[in-house]
């Protein structure tokens, strides 16, 4: 009998044991996929339990150091640094948790006192809280801008280029505490800033009645005021007498602005001759009427004060007292009186300069 027809059958108890073999070995293959995974993320968990308890934990440091980081680095080069000179204990974990907190960009240049066992996370929040060091920088009232540069100039540890001379009057000369990082053409700016923000402030509680119609027109005022009198007590006596001037059509006769055109602000180092006071500048205030077209120094935050605030008064004369300050007078006959007492007082002081001069060559 043949066997051609005959087909062969899978036993389906077979087929049975194989699927149930292999859906047992997925199972396994799975449990041990979520066990590794589970594995690692404890491992992960635990890492990052490590990172941040470093990151948190006391740092290195046994005593406050001096930490600086320079204009335009990076959150690599700052770690690297703070590693380097032993300010955090690993770089790697710093960049990690400045980046995951967002603040990359926020790190600041300037110098900065890291105090002792400070964690990673105390030296981020100093350095992006912006705490630098601060270093004063004074600039005197009445410096003509060429001088204030000069100045800034001067400053060995002020970095970066020269800058370029602003317009007359157009700083406000105090003390500045700055940043290391601080440029020189920074500090022009925040001058020129610093100025602007006093000049708006002082023009809204200006005093009415005054004869200055723009706050340029106050500053030039203010450079006159400031160039006059070191007396800060005179300041508003003084603007009282210009302002009086200036509403009587009278001309202010201001010294310091007859040399501010012949010298363009820098000392002149001798008294003014006749034909100096009858040279005609623009800012010759004995030969034009009114302001000069420009400020003739830069003036403090007292002398702009003084010009929006004068003292209320009837004076309309002032001359040197010998003592540092000034007389004042509301008529040119007591005028005249108070300057022949100044003219003796400047006669007795250069006798007793010649008398010095002669004993000291006879010594």
């Amino acid at each position: 009998m043949t066997r051609a027809g005959f087909q062969m059958h899978e036993d389906p108890q077979d087929a049975h044991d194989e699927g149930l073999s292999k859906r047992h070995a997925f199972g396994i293959a799975t449990m041990m996929m979520v066990g590794m995974l589970t594995f690692l993320s404890a491992f992960a968990v635990l890492g990052f339990a490590v990172m941040k308890y470093r990151y948190i934990g006391e740092g290195p440091l046994l005593a406050e150091q001096i930490f600086e980081v320079k204009k335009g680095a990076g959150l690599s080069t700052i770690a690297t640094k703070l590693d380097a000179e032993g300010v955090i204990s690993r770089a790697g974990t710093f960049k990690l948790f400045v980046k995951l907190d967002g603040g990359e960009a926020d790190l600041k240049a300037g110098e900065y006192a890291i105090p002792p066992a400070a964690s990673m996370r105390d030296v981020y929040e100093i350095l992006t809280d912006g705490q630098a060091i601060l270093y004063p920088f004074t600039v005197a009232e009445g410096l003509t801008s060429a001088q204030i540069i000069r100045q800034i100039g001067a400053a060995a540890n002020i970095p970066g280029d020269m800058p370029v001379v602003p317009a007359e009057g157009t700083l406000l000369p105090e003390t500045y505490m700055l940043p290391k990082s601080m440029t020189k053409t920074e500090l022009v700016k925040k001058m020129r800033n610093e100025q602007e923000e006093l000049l708006d402030k002082l023009w809204k509680d200006r005093a009415l009645g005054l004869p200055i119609k723009t706050k340029r027109e106050a500053l030039i005022l203010a450079s006159i005021v400031e160039k006059e009198t070191g007396v800060g007590s005179e300041r508003k006596h003084v603007a009282g007498v210009f302002i009086n001037r200036l509403n009587r059509g009278m001309r202010l006769e201001s010294d310091p602005t007859i040399i501010y055109g012949l010298t363009g602000g820098e000392k002149l180092g001798r008294g003014l001759r006749r034909s100096e006071i009858d040279r005609r500048t623009d800012w010759n205030t004995y030969r034009i009427d009114g302001l000069p077209k420009t400020p003739i120094c830069n003036p403090g935050r007292a002398a702009i004060e003084a010009v929006l605030d004068p003292m209320k008064t009837e004076d309309v004369f002032f001359v040197a007292d010998g003592k540092g300050g000034h007389v004042f007078a509301k008529t040119l006959r007591g005028h005249n009186a108070n300057v022949r007492e100044w003219r003796k007082i400047e006669k007795a002081r250069k006798r007793a300069a010649r008398k010095r001069a002669k004993e000291k060559a006879n010594q």
